[in-house]
């Protein structure tokens, strides 16, 4: 598995032969499986440090929610809800915080608070001044691919050829990066399971993932809770199974497993306590 070595403010991350657990930290009202339940100040700050004592060894905090059928907030609501959390945070954790966001005013409001990484849904679409912040910051930046617009992505999504269409998009998106003056070494890529790809589109995106990790670059993937896992798993269609479900649960361990097998560096995850033993396990078969 290729190793790579992330160095950026006070941090460096060693990304191949132990896997990188990124905790989820959403501070929205509105996300889609814990919206509501962290967005005070406090009680996500309090989940935030819960995750750290888990095992994240990345912080992924978000303030506006990306999940189907969402619609953009603006600036100043992201802002309230993120920079205070971070601003708390920063001060009683020693592991990196990564600002979800994809607008340039947040991540650089985050990046002044204290945040280190850009995790941008929108590969630099949505805001282009965004890669011009990250290279001015040299933080390290998360590039995702997304078929369409939260509001859109689900909406038949379709594809020719999966997988060549999103290797050569995040290909060209990461090239864009480095021609902003971003170096190589600070991006990371990630496929983007469920923003706009069917059941069938995430797991046959899980089952080729060596040809995403072809390019040379860290990949990053995040099927925690996503609706694939819910739909492979329901019994009844009149009786869904919850995100936070015990199910879901389960069903989130295995596509970790599965993305780690097939050459994930990193896993973007809600369950980080169940999460951390189970890498352990598989960084030890994989290292064997």
């Amino acid at each position: 598995m290729p190793e790579f070595v992330l160095e950026f403010d006070r941090f460096r991350l060693k990304l191949g032969s132990c896997s990188c657990i990124m905790g989820i930290l959403n501070t929205t009202p509105d996300s889609f499986s814990d919206g509501g339940k962290f967005n005070t100040v406090d009680t996500a700050v309090e989940q935030g440090l819960k995750l750290i004592r888990d095992g994240a060894h990345i912080l992924d905090i978000g303030g506006e929610s990306s999940r189907p059928f969402s619609t953009p907030v603006s600036v100043e609501k992201e802002l309230s809800r993120v920079i205070p959390v971070i601003e708390k945070l920063v001060r009683k954790i020693d592991v990196p915080i990564s600002i979800d966001t994809v607008k340039s005013e947040v991540a650089s409001a985050a990046l002044d608070a204290g945040a280190s990484i850009i995790n941008d849904i929108s590969a630099f679409e949505k805001d282009p001044s965004m890669a011009d912040l990250a290279a001015q910051r040299n933080a390290p930046v998360i590039l995702m691919h997304m078929k369409g617009t939260p509001e859109t992505m689900q909406i038949n999504p379709d594809y020719d050829d999966l997988m060549l269409e999103i290797t050569d998009y995040l290909n060209s998106r990461a090239l864009f990066a480095i021609n902003k003056g971003i170096s190589k070494e600070n991006i990371i890529l990630d496929p983007g399971i469920g923003f706009g790809k069917t059941v069938e589109h995430n797991l046959v995106l899980i089952n080729h993932l060596e040809k995403l990790t072809a390019l040379g670059y860290p990949v990053l993937m995040g099927p925690s809770r996503k609706s694939f896992i819910q739909n492979i798993l329901t019994d009844d269609e009149k009786k869904p199974i919850r995100p936070d479900s015990k199910k879901t649960e389960y069903g989130t361990l295995a596509a970790v497993s599965a993305c780690l097998f097939k050459g994930a560096h990193i896993v973007r995850v809600h369950d980080v306590e169940q999460v951390s033993p189970l890498t352990r396990i598989i960084d030890s078969i994989r290292n064997a």
